[in-house]
């Protein structure tokens, strides 16, 4: 293997830590689905509007007609669980646009310690609900989950494409979904009303979402700061090679230092951009575009849809326990995503995106069809069933961790934090957005709503195919190089000058 780009131990150990973000991240996502009843009741009993004593006394009450009651069913419960969970993505929009903030303020590493008192904080407010209101607690502790999830979601990214070898660059960043997969998992198993998911342990589930960032505290300060950062933000030079080595070993350190002093020429050329300048800029433009597509393809494919029906369409295949078979796809997720991880720096991000997305579309008109003749046929209810687990294969292969990576890999070192921010923003808005208009769409369209989605695959798979170059074993500086060749195809070199001047003012401003 060539020296400076094997895996070394150091290296292994930075990545695992700054996972452990992405794990808790997960972790977050899924655990507050489980649980819902058993939240629902002590909200209601918190509230004053439901009580064992009068769901017993109705439930006895049946035989002449009444209805025993559920906690969830009264709209002042429903609106204090919909914004348990919607306050999550709130958080997590607000925070991402800090990103570059915290990144740069004190490193990448020192960033992502600073933030872990969210992470504790939050895990406190839910893990001690009881000890107040419980409903305020999770949705004040869920809101600062968001806060923290929403600055690891690009500080992770950042971190681990600054510091992974150009040739592991696209297997360690695939990581960060990895992680998230496995924290959902997590989530799903430990969620099981016989484990945590009960009356009695539901506030130490919520709790736990804090515990990974308790373990990265203690790892962090063992883990070398990204040499990039060092050298093309700092200037330390010299700091930048002991980081190298720390991470790659002995080796000639040049050819990766040269490169770092030509992108830090460049940036001082092109200084750090803001988020403002950014969107104005027509000099990253294409860059920008190809960022917010790849995070709207991800987040509009219709996977929190297919979460939505799976457990619903595994009941109607006639499986006894849905639950376990939803947690099925939670397995098929985390093994695709291993599989992404060995594929991403041989095939490519291009082509798994493409043939990710394209296998999604296909499963989307497949479960149209499954859903619509399930009741005529009952064989086309295992037809829906088996496009549920195809459809989590394609999107685990490329279209759920290759976004994230993708990013930090088309900018260069001064426009990045602030590419990665909007990049971020754009994926929690958007996971905002399905979450609270999917009920009403699907109401309205019912079981069409798939070929929607498949609509929006196919436009995001043309778009993908034209515009999205291959960054597979290329370093930053090739990668930028691309889209360079384009702009002078439709700009002259003189009015690109005049945009960085404006690029400088704006930032000097």
């Amino acid at each position: 293997m060539e020296s400076g780009k094997q895996l070394t131990g150091t290296l292994a150990l930075a990545v695992f830590t700054a996972a452990l973000s992405s794990l808790q991240y997960g972790y977050s996502l899924g655990v507050i689905n489980a649980p819902q009843k058993v939240i629902e009741k002590h909200y209601g009993r918190s509230l004053g509007l439901w009580s064992e004593k009068a769901a017993v006394l109705s439930g006895n009450s049946t035989e002449k007609g009444g209805e025993i009651p559920e906690a969830g069913q009264h709209p002042t419960v429903i609106m204090y669980w919909s914004l348990s969970v919607a306050i999550f993505s709130i958080g997590g929009m607000l925070s991402s646009f800090l990103v570059g903030f915290v990144g740069d303020l004190r490193g990448r590493v020192k960033g992502m310690l600073m933030v872990n008192i969210l992470a504790v904080a939050a895990g406190l407010l839910m893990g001690l609900c009881k000890m107040w209101t419980p409903y305020i607690m999770v949705i004040s502790g869920r809101a600062v989950m968001g806060l923290y999830c929403g600055l690891t979601s690009g500080l992770v990214p950042m971190y681990i494409g600054e510091i992974a070898p150009k040739a592991y660059r696209g297997a360690l960043g695939t990581l960060h979904q990895l992680a998230i997969v496995i924290g959902i998992l997590i989530s799903q198993v430990i969620g099981l009303d016989f484990v945590f998911g009960n009356d009695e342990y539901w506030p130490l589930l919520l709790g736990l979402s804090g515990a990974p960032a308790v373990l990265q505290t203690f790892l962090l300060p063992l883990c070398p700061e990204s040499p990039r950062y060092l050298y093309i933000v700092q200037g330390k030079e010299q700091e930048a090679r002991k980081s190298l080595y720390r991470l790659k070993g002995p080796y000639d350190a040049a050819p990766d230092l040269e490169e770092m002093r030509r992108e830090k020429e460049e940036a001082d050329r092109e200084p750090r951009v803001s988020i403002l300048s950014l969107i104005r800029s027509s000099l990253y433009r294409q860059q920008l575009s190809v960022a917010l597509m790849m995070h709207l393809s991800q987040q509009l494919s219709g996977i929190n849809a297919i979460f939505y029906y799976s457990t619903a369409i595994f009941t109607r295949a006639g499986v006894a326990q849905p639950v376990f078979a939803t947690i099925g796809v939670g397995v098929i997720n985390t093994l695709f995503t291993l599989l992404s991880v060995a594929l991403v720096d041989r095939a490519g991000r291009r082509t798994l995106t493409l043939v990710g997305l394209g296998g999604m579309c296909c499963c989307a008109v497949a479960m149209t069809v499954g859903l619509k003749l399930q009741n005529e046929y009952t064989w086309m209810s295992y037809v829906s069933m088996s496009a549920v687990f195809l459809f989590v294969s394609f999107f685990e292969i490329g279209p759920g961790p290759i976004p994230w990576f993708i990013v930090a890999e088309l900018f260069s070192q001064g426009p990045r934090p602030a590419a990665i921010a909007l990049a971020g923003c754009c994926n929690w808005s958007s996971n905002f957005l399905v979450a609270m208009t999917f009920p009403y769409i699907q109401t309205w369209l019912d079981t069409y709503v798939f070929i929607l989605f498949a609509v929006l695959l196919l436009g995001f798979t043309v778009y993908i195919y034209f515009r999205v170059p291959e960054t597979k074993g290329k370093s930053f500086e090739e990668i930028a190089s691309v889209f360079n060749k384009g702009r002078k195809k439709s700009a002259h070199p003189p009015e690109d000058g005049t945009e960085l001047q404006q690029l400088k003012t704006s930032t000097d401003a």
